[in-house]
């Protein structure tokens, strides 16, 4: 399997918008950080987990000129705000898009995309076939992949990682349960959300993701879902266990 890191910063992105901080005003390519998503290329499929506002851009950068399926981790805009880009893809492939994710999540996507599944379409617009992830520890498959849904909470929103044979992801989360961890434990490669450093109402802190990471010890492990405030790549980085990197956006991982 191989893991492109489409986007790896939080919900504005890093830099952000009006801000003149040493991380934003950064010239290393590491600390540019688009929302976050992972393509993966694995058993001869194309998925994506998450398009958020900027799947366009990072589609473009990383040549993705097939894709099969999408995943949705929850329905917030900073994973779904790409979701009209894939008409580029009906239109090459010529068949509507699997969409998996949990019914709540199905349902926002139709009420914020209420266009694509009005009764009468206008055309061109998006093509989509809708998969429900019905349980929150049963395998379901995405065009002949196992995927295991992973329970976590982001506040008190009750969202999904997902594991793919020895590689787990999640994000955007602030609560593994045991049982969770249990289910996590034994991946190659662990990819976790570590905001910032200060203590936040829904996500890790860069310590809580470490102290995480060092139970489970993972041959790898690679942080996501970064703000500005955590700090520039190469410092952040150099503190850290050496089984441990900060992801950033374009970087491949073979699992």
């Amino acid at each position: 399997m191989e893991v492109t890191f489409l986007g790896t910063g939080t919900s504005q992105g890093v830099p952000i918008i009006g801000c003149s901080c040493a991380v934003c005003r950064s010239v290393d390519y590491r600390d540019k950080r688009l929302r976050v998503s992972v393509h993966l290329q694995v058993q001869g499929k194309s998925i994506v987990i998450d398009s958020g506002p900027d799947f366009r851009q990072q589609a473009l950068r990383e040549h993705i000129h097939h894709l099969d399926a999408l995943v949705f981790t929850h329905e917030h805009k900073d994973h779904t705000g790409g979701l009209d880009d894939i008409r580029a893809y009906n239109f090459r492939q010529q068949q509507d898009m699997p969409l998996h994710a949990e019914p709540r999540v199905l349902e926002q996507l139709k009420q914020e995309y209420a266009y694509i599944f009005s009764e009468h379409k206008y055309p061109g617009i998006p093509q989509v076939q809708l998969h429900p992830i019905l349980s929150e520890t049963d395998s379901f498959w995405v065009e002949g992949v196992e995927f295991q849904p992973i329970r976590a909470l982001h506040y008190k929103l009750p969202v999904l990682g997902f594991r793919v044979g020895a590689f787990t992801y999640i994000t955007d989360a602030n609560y593994l349960s045991p049982e969770t961890l249990e289910r996590m434990r034994g991946s190659e490669v662990i990819v976790l959300n570590a905001l910032r450093h200060e203590q936040h109402i829904s996500h890790f802190t860069l310590q809580e993701a470490v102290d995480i990471l060092e139970d489970l010890a993972p041959r790898r492990a690679y942080l996501t879902h970064i703000s500005h405030q955590l700090g520039r790549h190469r410092e952040v980085e150099a503190e850290l266990p050496s089984f441990i990197r900060l992801a950033y956006d374009g970087l491949r991982v073979t699992v």
